[in-house]
Order: structure tokens, then sequence, then C-alpha cells
């Protein structure tokens, strides 16, 4: 290789180096900056979404309670008490989500929300012996935020002025969130049973056919998790049914103190009829 082509080969690799104030270089640094609030966003609604879902487990773990104390409506207040700080974790998702695409961010908080509408549907049977609808759901996540303390507020937005922030809880969330309310409704036939209760079976086994009924009739057009939990809500149904034909047929020859271990044998008969354990 003579000079000259030494002295081209080495001007070519100078017209390869990269100018870092091109218009192209510049657009790609907002890109990056824009794609890391997004996933900082994303972080922080996934941290939310795990504080919901702890928070709904122990609130659901109280309102097991309720078969076993003379006052219901004492764990009721206690329930009412851990949703309301429940809500309040929603508020910040809300906050979160001002301004955004929810579907962008809807799997970081999918969890914690499905396990509210478990958790206050649960509560809601219990007190009143029916279904909560998605419109009695969001009624209850409704937040009032005063200016002062929106981040997002405008510099000359009133102090003393404040506004209405709603959070929507999905078709999806809320369906698939009473699928798992089945689940702790069979556990409160067991304890109900096991206490001596034997209205509480026969009321359950009503209530989880008509349920079943409801997400029979969704089929293939509900969220694909449907077919998934269906089969669970089908189990909690049969043990429960199992629960309401041992107490009807054995249940006058069977002392109320053994009914709940004659039920729970049955049922782990069943787990194991169907490979469970």
């Amino acid at each position: 290789m003579n000079k000259r082509e030494g002295e081209g080969f080495s001007s070519k690799k100078a017209d390869t180096s990269v100018n870092l104030s091109s218009p192209v270089i510049a657009a790609f640094k907002v890109f990056q900056q824009e794609l890391d609030t997004k996933h900082d966003k994303y972080e922080r609604l996934v941290k939310i979404s795990r504080d919901v879902t702890i928070e709904s487990k122990r609130t659901i773990f109280i309102l097991h309670r309720v078969t076993s104390v003379p006052d219901a409506e004492v764990v009721l207040k206690e329930a009412d008490v851990k949703l309301d700080l429940v809500r309040q974790k929603i508020g910040l998702i809300a906050d979160e989500l001002r301004g955004e695409d929810i579907h962008q961010f809807h799997r970081a908080f999918t969890p914690g929300i499905q396990e509210y509408v478990e958790a206050v549907s649960f509560q809601h049977f219990i007190r009143h012996r029916s279904l909560i609808s998605l419109e009695e759901v969001n009624a209850r996540l409704v937040f009032m935020r005063t200016e002062a303390e929106d981040p997002k507020a405008p510099a000359e937005a009133d102090p003393a002025g404040s506004h209405v922030l709603t959070f929507q809880v999905t078709p999806s969330d809320y369906l698939l969130g009473v699928a798992d309310l089945t689940g702790e409704l069979m556990r409160l036939c067991i304890s109900s049973v096991g206490n001596g209760d034997i209205d509480t079976p026969f009321q359950l086994s009503q209530f989880l056919r008509q349920i079943h009924d409801g997400f029979s009739y969704i089929g293939n057009t509900g969220p694909y998790e449907v077919s998934k939990k269906l089969h669970t809500l089908r189990q909690s149904l049969g043990k429960v049914e199992d629960a309401c034909y041992t107490l009807r047929v054995r249940g006058s020859e069977i002392p109320k103190h053994m009914l709940a271990d004659v039920f729970s044998s049955r049922t782990a008969i069943m787990d194991s009829e169907e490979g469970l354990v």
C-alpha cells in the first residue's frame, strides 16, 4: 500500500466517526429519556401494586375471622379500615397514570387490582350476601387532590383549588378478581361448617352456581385468563356442593363439631382424585 492509498484509508475511517451534535443523535437522546421515564414509572407501579396485593390479602385474612366471632360487624369494620389503606395505595396508581395510556402500564398493576376486587367483593358478600358490581367498585375509587399537592399542576394553579381524580377498574380485572373470590367463599364454607353454621353453605352453593353460570355465558369472549380460573371455580363449586350434600344427607347423624372434619376429608379425597395433591 502506497502513501496515497494509506491517506485515503485514514480519511475513510475518520468519516465513520459519530457526530454527537447531529439531529439524529439528539433525537435518540430524547427517545432514551422517554424510555427511561416510562421504565421508572412502570417499576413504581409494580411496587405500589405489590403493596396493594399484600394489604388486600391481609384484609381477606381478617374477613375469614367472621365465622369465629360473636359480632361480625366488628370484623367488617376492621376490614373497612384496611380497605381504606388499600384505596390510598390505588390513589397513588391513579396519580402515576395521569395523562398516560393505561394500557401501556396495565400489566404493572393488574395483580394488585385483581386482589383488591377479590377483597372488596368478599367483604360485600359477607355483609350483603350479593356480588358487588363493577360500578360500585369504581365508585369507591374517587380521590380528591389539591393543586398544591399535585406535582403535575401548573405553577399558576390556585393553591386552594382541588380536583377529582378517579381510577377505573377494567372489566377484565373485575372478572378475574371475582373468579378468585370463589376460592375464598369455599374456605368460608369450610369455616362455617366447623362452627356449626349449616345455612351459609347452602347460600354459598347457590351464589357460586350463579357466578359459574355467568362465567359460562362469557365463554371465549372474555379475557384469556378466565379459562384458566374457570377450572378452579368449578372445583370450588364442586367442594361446596359436596359439603351441602354431606349436610343434607348425613347432617343429622354427624355431630356438629365433627362436620368440618368429615367435609375436610372429603375435600382431600376430591383433590387427590383430581391430581391436586
